[in-house]
């Protein structure tokens, strides 16, 4: 950054900055533990010398936090794919079953939202179509900070819950399923070449519950590729030339992610997170009767307090995901 050429070259400059940001985080969260820990140790030495039982049990509480800032940045430490460390997008769209299915997707979005509320990342709702009695047929969403791609790539695929069904008078358990989809958010400096003319751009009247802007200008879009026929859909902005930007940004990222999978599997990877995705193939079961579990089928990880899963506590499921990857490309690399 000293020398004098520095800036000659804006985009290399940002790329550098942006380096140097991730290791000063690195470094400045790494002094702030070493200076708990050592905090600590005065700290428990002083207990034990005047048998202070209030200092011991203030030990005993940041020695507890410390050990979940550790385990997250040893978590961190098995994120280490090029695109593991940017913003997600998620989309969420509901199976076959009417009611039923849409009101199981609207259940997986509350418990995403509520684990990236944990998390402190941000989210922003991009499009979202309702059901007609409950529920939501589908929705998509951005997931912005640092790693929320890296963790929520283990959420991509297909979520089955068995319940006893509020929407059946006759109360009989019912089987829904549910898909997630998961891709990085590109930055604009990665260049996805797309020609004006392969979009098909339509304007169209944003739905919702109503209000003063609503069913009055066009400013939804849908935005067709069509040599692939992947379509993205944005309503959430009143302004349309906003709508048209978040939708191209989805687009991008859905093209990258197409590509990067094309390459995979010319490589023969194993154990591509974002294989193809088909009905029936579930990752995870979340059962509610006629007992409470919640299994997932990748690692075998078992939960009984169903209600806190779906609340958002999924660190245990990602977790274990992440170990398997790893142990996966270990095993992988020893093969060949």
């Amino acid at each position: 950054m000293a020398r004098e050429d520095f800036w000659a070259k804006p985009e290399e400059s940002k790329q550098v900055l942006r380096e140097r940001s991730e290791i000063t985080d690195v470094i400045a969260q790494w002094n702030k533990i070493r200076e708990d820990v050592e905090e600590c140790e005065l700290l428990l030495e002083l207990a034990m010398e005047e048998d202070d039982e209030g200092t011991m049990q203030e030990v005993s509480e940041r020695t507890a936090s410390l050990k979940k800032v550790l385990r997250s940045l040893e978590l961190e430490q098995l994120l280490n794919d090029e695109n593991d460390v940017r913003s997600a997008i998620v989309s969420i769209h509901a199976g076959a079953g009417g009611t039923e299915a849409q009101d199981w997707a609207q259940m997986l979005l509350r418990m995403y939202l509520r684990w990236c509320e944990r998390k402190g990342y941000k989210v922003e709702i991009v499009d979202m179509l309702d059901g007609e009695e409950a529920g939501i047929k589908n929705v998509t969403f951005t997931v912005s900070g640092k790693y929320a791609y890296g963790f929520l790539k283990a959420e991509s695929g297909i979520h089955r819950l068995v319940r006893i069904s509020p929407f059946d008078a006759s109360g009989r358990r019912h089987t829904s399923f549910a898909a997630v989809f998961v891709y990085p958010e590109i930055d604009n400096e990665i260049v996805i070449d797309i020609k004006p003319s392969d979009l098909r751009i339509d304007t169209f009247r944003a739905s919702g519950a109503g209000g003063q802007h609503v069913n009055k200008t066009s400013s939804a879009v849908r935005i067709t590729h069509l040599p692939t026929g992947i379509v993205v859909t944005c309503q959430n902005e009143k302004s349309q030339h906003r709508n048209r930007e978040i939708a191209m940004k989805i687009l991008k990222a859905r093209l990258y992610e197409r590509e990067r999978k094309k390459q995979q599997e010319k490589l023969q990877e194993i154990h591509d997170n974002l294989d193809e995705i088909a009905w029936g193939n579930q990752i995870r079961s979340y059962i509610l009767q006629p007992y409470r579990l919640v299994k997932d089928h990748r690692t075998q990880v078992e939960r009984g307090d169903v209600d806190n899963v779906l609340d958002g506590d999924l660190d245990e499921f990602i977790e274990a995901y992440l170990l398997k990857q790893l142990k996966d490309k270990e095993q992988a690399a020893k093969a060949s």
